[in-house]
């Protein structure tokens, strides 16, 4: 499959749920998703059996890489046995992103039932910036505790990623650095994104990944490398004395929708073409239907066979303003 801009599809991200634990400001601020606030009901959400259908038919279709999200996945009752379904598909690079908060308890079980890797969400070694910053007040003790969990369960190397907010946690990028510097886990800083409509996002609040770079190479001297493989989205940088890299993932100042091979379903049956998109293409109808296999590979070939998406690279005072979708629903 190949969409407007030649792009294939590659990659498949599955929101499993719309709930979590914690109220990060830019992703859900407490002050929106609050008691009042009504998540998706149980008889919404797709079943195992029908996520796990489309990604067999996404997988016939070229997808080499299945993440998990939420929300936060790991709320999801039973995840493991969604992940034993989807790893069952094939030889594909199963994964998940995770806050971290329940993952010390989940790691082995996750591991025993096919997860290839972890991504864990850790914006500051901090813990007062870290609990501000995650509006719970959950210590940042019980996040590195699950990611040396994951690792020991054979879920490594651990990715650890940090969106940085300027004013917030930008002051503490090195100590994040030193800290995972020669571990074996993989440190990558994200610029703050305009995603969804709850955030504030401002541009005077991005710091941009040349600057994050710049930042850590004063400190720990570090240089590029080449990507790992083709539409990798983040820009790898290696510590020059050998013990370990990082990378920056400058979605907004360095825009990668040329080479984008993603594909997202929310965890109520809709195909997003992008993490900016407008609204998305709803397949639970049909897996609810009579329809068969070919029926639905019909409609997600015409959703990707249609897309035009490139919104980080036209990002401007035209689509500033139009209607996003949150972050919380469609994974990041």
């Amino acid at each position: 499959m190949l969409d407007t801009l030649k792009r294939p599809v590659r990659d498949l991200r599955i929101s499993v749920t719309d709930r979590c634990n914690f109220r990060c400001s830019y992703c859900m601020p407490k002050e929106i998703f609050n008691r009042e606030y009504e998540f998706l009901g149980r008889d919404l959400l797709l079943t195992f059996e029908e996520i796990s259908r489309v990604a067999g038919i996404l997988v016939e279709r070229g997808v080499e890489k299945i993440r998990l999200t939420g929300g936060e996945p790991l709320l999801r009752v039973e995840l493991e046995k969604l992940v034993e379904m989807l790893a069952s598909l094939g030889d594909i690079d199963l994964t998940i992103t995770t806050n971290g908060s329940l993952l010390e308890r989940k790691a082995e079980v996750l591991a025993a039932a096919g997860l290839s890797r972890v991504t864990v969400s850790l914006d500051s070694l901090d813990d007062a910036v870290f609990r501000a910053m995650n509006d719970v007040d959950f210590p940042v003790t019980r996040v590195l505790d699950g990611i040396e969990a994951a690792a020991a369960a054979g879920l490594g190397p651990v990715k650890v990623n940090a969106v940085v907010k300027r004013g917030v946690n930008d002051h503490t990028l090195v100590e994040m650095a030193r800290h995972f510097q020669g571990s074996g886990h993989i440190l990558r800083f994200i610029e703050y994104m305009d995603v969804g409509a709850t955030n504030g996002w401002r541009l005077d609040d991005v710091v941009p990944a040349a600057e994050i770079v710049q930042t850590i190479n004063a400190a720990l001297p570090c240089e590029p490398v080449k990507a790992n493989y083709p539409g990798e989205v983040a820009r790898r940088y290696r510590y020059v004395d050998g013990s370990g890299e990082f990378g920056v993932i400058a979605s907004v100042t360095q825009p990668f929708c040329g080479s984008c091979t993603r594909l997202r379903l929310s965890a109520e049956g809709s195909l997003y073409t992008c993490l900016f998109a407008t609204e998305g293409h709803d397949i639970r109808q049909l897996l609810r239907s009579e329809a068969d296999d070919i029926a639905i590979g019909e409609f997600v070939d015409g959703v990707w066979n249609g897309r035009t998406d490139r919104y980080s690279e036209i990002r401007s005072s035209e689509t500033r303003d139009l209607p996003k979708v949150e972050m919380s629903y469609i994974g990041g």
